[in-house]
């Protein structure tokens, strides 16, 4: 039976971090809402409170029994989670005189506490709330202050219930992986055995139990998520495997060749299916950006499905989703108001009537990468930037033709091909260029021209949640505008976007 340590989500931004540290040392954890989470049983090590938008105090803040689970299971209260287990077993939270908020200063107030163990006085750690614990219940006894908060951590008498007010799986919190780990290893007896090796090992059993000798068809893109879903799913069941790979007419320059080249060296059966004009006639004269979304999406549904269909007797439909994913289908709030609508498959198991087979449901992004390299994939595709799934189609901000495919892709050619040369690609999360429905004054020789804009954009992520853009030396961006000038006919002037996520988004549609 897989041990797992169960993190309940009152809302934090910070809680998928939490899952991310504790998976980062080896421990397989899942993060459930505080409303909603499955039977505690024999697999599971231990418990974490998540912090959360919400006071204790606020009448419709969160509320959870605790009955079946303090006292029974090691249990760690963080942010939220400290001033819960304080002020609705006896203790009082309060409105903090002001905000505590940023970094501050530990003092181990006892050096026995196994969660204290190692850490240096003085430790830098991360708080990040507007309420303080200003009396404790009996048997709560103090760990650790700093220099405004007298209650910074403590543990609970008799029981291995441990609570902190501040963040340890924030970066600023410099010893808060240690901090996690005595919470796992030493409270909770975790033996750090769930590594990418291990997780091949079990998933390509389950994958074969559960399929059988069964058809499967996935739909690849060239991206990390599909091509390493692919190769487990390959692992489990060989030639029952057909993968399908649409071109819709909107990818990057030679994107479709250069990906079915990669994919000759996996052994994997890949079927390559060039749509790109039915794309593009479906696309003329459409501007709006939602619309686009949907026709690219509905496409490829129609596309992706004549295809399987030609492969007799599949049960199965594969998809390439990730934890993040999950995690936010059953958030505390709700799915996500809608941004933007586009999933690669979205919609097609109910149009083909198949069950859906998710064989990395169960990792965050840079897990997927880690599992890749021990299935021996090359790093040139698992390095590969996120590329949206309507492609270029939402990046040329106007109705999309052949004729501004190719400029772009030409444009875009040169930027990431440039990213590449001068060592930077791998310092960028994303990158791409953008066909703005500009039109600006030039000159070229003697010549007065009246060509296209287009806007370069680089960003800094771990997720996708936010983003930075990427500070590019201005002699990099010197020489690429200058090439895209001189060889893209069409376009007379290069820009480049310093706009963060939020308040912008990557894409500009």
């Amino acid at each position: 039976m897989q041990e797992k340590i169960i993190i309940l989500d009152f809302g934090s931004q910070y809680t998928q971090l939490i899952g991310r540290r504790v998976r980062e040392l080896n421990v397989y954890c899942e993060i459930h809402p505080f409303n909603h989470y499955p039977e505690i049983d024999g697999s599971v090590k231990g418990v974490i409170l998540s912090g959360s938008p919400y006071s204790v105090r606020d009448e419709n803040g969160p509320r959870i029994n605790l009955e079946k689970i303090k006292g029974k299971y090691p249990l760690l209260g963080v942010c939220y989670g400290a001033q819960y287990l304080a002020h609705f077993f006896g203790g009082e939270v309060a409105a903090s005189g002001s905000r505590e908020y940023g970094r501050a200063n530990l003092r181990v107030v006892d050096a026995q506490s196994i969660l204290l163990q190692g850490i240096s006085e003085n430790s830098q750690v991360w708080m990040s709330h507007g309420d303080t614990i200003i009396s404790m219940p009996q048997d709560y006894k103090i760990i650790a202050s700093t220099g405004d908060v007298e209650n910074a951590a403590f543990k609970i008498e008799g029981e291995d219930t441990y609570a902190i007010q501040f963040h340890p799986e924030v970066y600023h919190t410099t010893e808060g992986t240690r901090i996690l780990e005595n919470f796992l290893v030493k409270i909770c007896g975790c033996r750090q055995d769930w590594t990418p090796d291990s997780f091949i090992e079990t998933t390509v059993q389950g994958l074969r139990d559960k399929i059988g000798n069964d058809k499967v068809v996935l739909g690849l893109s060239g991206g990390v998520d599909s091509s390493v879903a692919g190769v487990l799913l390959h692992k489990a069941i060989g030639k029952n495997l057909t993968c399908i790979f649409v071109d819709n007419g909107l990818l990057r320059k030679n994107e479709f060749q250069d990906v079915l080249d990669s994919y000759k060296d996996m052994g994997l059966n890949v079927i390559g299916v060039d749509a790109s004009e039915r794309f593009w006639n479906d696309l003329k004269g459409e501007r709006d950006p939602e619309k686009k979304r949907k026709i690219i999406g509905r496409d490829f549904i129609e596309v992706f499905d004549i295809e399987a269909h030609k492969i007799q007797d599949v049960k199965w439909l594969a998809q390439g989703t990730i934890y993040p994913d999950v995690i936010e289908s059953v958030s505390v709030n709700g799915p996500s108001a809608t941004i933007k609508s586009h999933h690669n498959v979205g919609g097609l198991p109910e149009k083909m009537h198949l069950k859906v087979v998710e064989p990395l449901n169960l990792l965050f992004k840079d897990e997927v990468r880690r599992v890749g390299r021990a299935l021996g994939i090359k790093q040139e595709l698992l390095g590969r930037h996120p590329f949206p799934g309507p492609g270029l189609g939402i990046r040329i901000l106007s109705d999309v033709t052949p004729e501004k495919v190719r400029v772009l892709q030409e444009a875009d050619a040169i930027f990431i091909n440039g990213l590449k040369e001068w060592g930077l690609y791998d310092k960028v999360w994303q990158a791409g260029v953008m066909l703005l429905p500009v039109q600006s004054v030039g000159v070229m020789g003697d010549e007065r021209t009246y060509e296209n804009v287009v806007a370069l954009r680089a960003v800094a992520s771990t997720d996708g949640m936010t983003a930075d853009w990427v500070h590019l030396p201005y002699e990099f961006l010197a020489k690429v505008s200058n090439d895209i000038i001189n060889k893209v006919r069409g376009i007379n002037r290069v820009v480049y976007d310093i706009s963060s996520k939020p308040p912008a988004t990557i894409e500009w549609e």
